[in-house]
């Protein structure tokens, strides 16, 4: 029977919040240190395409996710104007819908509610302060004071890891990619009914995405310096600026950005760590090990994939001084491929939207292409 391990998960996002209702489920012992000071969720709305929702329904959350969102099956392309060029449909993982559009606030509660009702305590405003692992257990002091010791420590504190850092020094910083994010939450069209891609010859797209009844958001990428920062009382009109070009269901959206506030702007980084995922008794995941573009709508997904999987990887502990770095070792093993696969294409996708040059390896890649990348990452990990 596998013993009852102590876990301290680093980060209280979506990677980390599912893995403590997967561990806690399991009976382990719980703690998440979260640096902010409560559940606010940055950024705007989520995609979580079928194998993420399989995961949500794995830990128990799959019918509160698809209450708190918006569940579509159908890829919708459009050109520039806005004619439709095809709907697609989306593939499933199971029987889990093809995908669902969430704000990201009402992610974090539900899987904040989640992991506090399996027995998970979350530690709000603090992070950690020392680490010492001996061998057989991590020595851990947090910066409100809490100390504790540790079976394993694991780190989905996100793209700018602090736990990374910790392990591995400035080795693997985040590498920005030349673009950004510009995304925005609207009012939902009644023509959205899934996602609504407009793309073309202007070496840019801009999507349409629902994420409840009444929202949804517009996004779009672009090249930009990298120290570029949109100006606070004109954000609106640089992105219209920007998307000028698109007419049809984007033009009309366009025009209801009015607030230069409630643009959301945010460069697009990778981080690629070569080296093992764990040190000892401390191991990264999510985007603080793989981060990723999000062009596949993947991002999310491989964290919560990383978290199931690692949970499942831990069931075989029965001795936790000694099975903790081979459950790392099959994790990893199992996760690694399918994560860098899913950065490679990603990043392919976007030089190819863009006009940027690709790499023959990248050429490779973009065979698959999106629908066949949809197709793969409905089979199991």
């Amino acid at each position: 029977m596998t013993s009852s391990l102590r876990v301290l998960i680093h980060g209280g996002g979506i990677g980390g919040l599912t893995l403590a209702t997967a561990l806690a489920r399991r009976g382990h012992r719980v703690d998440v240190a979260e640096l902010r000071d409560g559940l606010e969720a940055l950024g705007v709305g989520i995609i979580q395409p079928s194998n993420a929702l399989h995961v949500m329904r794995e830990i128990g959350v799959l019918d509160a996710c698809l209450a708190a969102g918006f569940a579509w099956e159908v890829l919708t392309i459009c050109d520039p104007a806005g004619a439709t060029l095809a709907k697609i449909p989306q593939p499933r993982m199971g029987d889990a819908p093809s995908s669902n559009g969430i704000p990201r606030p009402a992610l974090a509660e539900v899987l904040s509610a989640a992991a506090t009702a399996a027995g998970a305590t979350l530690r709000f405003g603090t992070t950690i302060a020392d680490l010492t692992d001996d061998g057989e257990g991590v020595d851990v002091a947090l910066t409100d004071g809490h100390r504790d010791r540790y079976d394993l420590v694991v780190g989905f504190d996100g793209i700018g890891s602090p736990l990374r850092r910790r392990l591995y020094g400035e080795a693997y910083r985040p590498e920005y990619t030349g673009f950004a994010n510009w995304r925005v939450t609207l009012p939902r069209s009644p023509e959205v009914q899934g996602v609504v891609m407009s793309t073309g010859n202007l070496r840019a797209k801009a999507l349409l995405t629902p994420i409840t009844d009444d929202l949804m958001y517009l996004g779009s990428v672009f090249a930009e310096p990298e120290d570029f920062r949109p100006d606070p009382e004109h954000a609106h009109e640089q992105l219209a600026e920007r998307l000028a070009g698109f007419g049809g269901p984007v033009a009309e959206a366009l025009a209801l950005v009015t607030d230069p506030a409630a643009v959301v702007y945010s460069r697009i980084s990778q981080v690629s760590v070569e080296e093992p995922w764990h040190v000892g008794r401390v191991v990264l995941a999510g985007d603080a090990a793989h981060a990723s573009t999000p062009h596949l709508a993947q991002g999310a997904a491989m964290a919560v994939e990383d978290a199931l999987v690692l949970a499942q990887s831990l069931d075989a502990v029965e001795d936790p001084a000694g099975d903790v770095a081979a459950a790392l070792a099959a994790w990893e093993e199992r996760r690694r491929p399918r994560a860098m696969w899913v950065q490679a294409l990603s990043r392919a996708v976007l030089k190819q939207e863009t006009g940027t040059p690709t790499t023959p390896e990248e050429d490779e890649l973009l065979k698959v292409g999106i629908p066949g990348a949809a197709h793969v990452l409905v089979q199991p990990y």
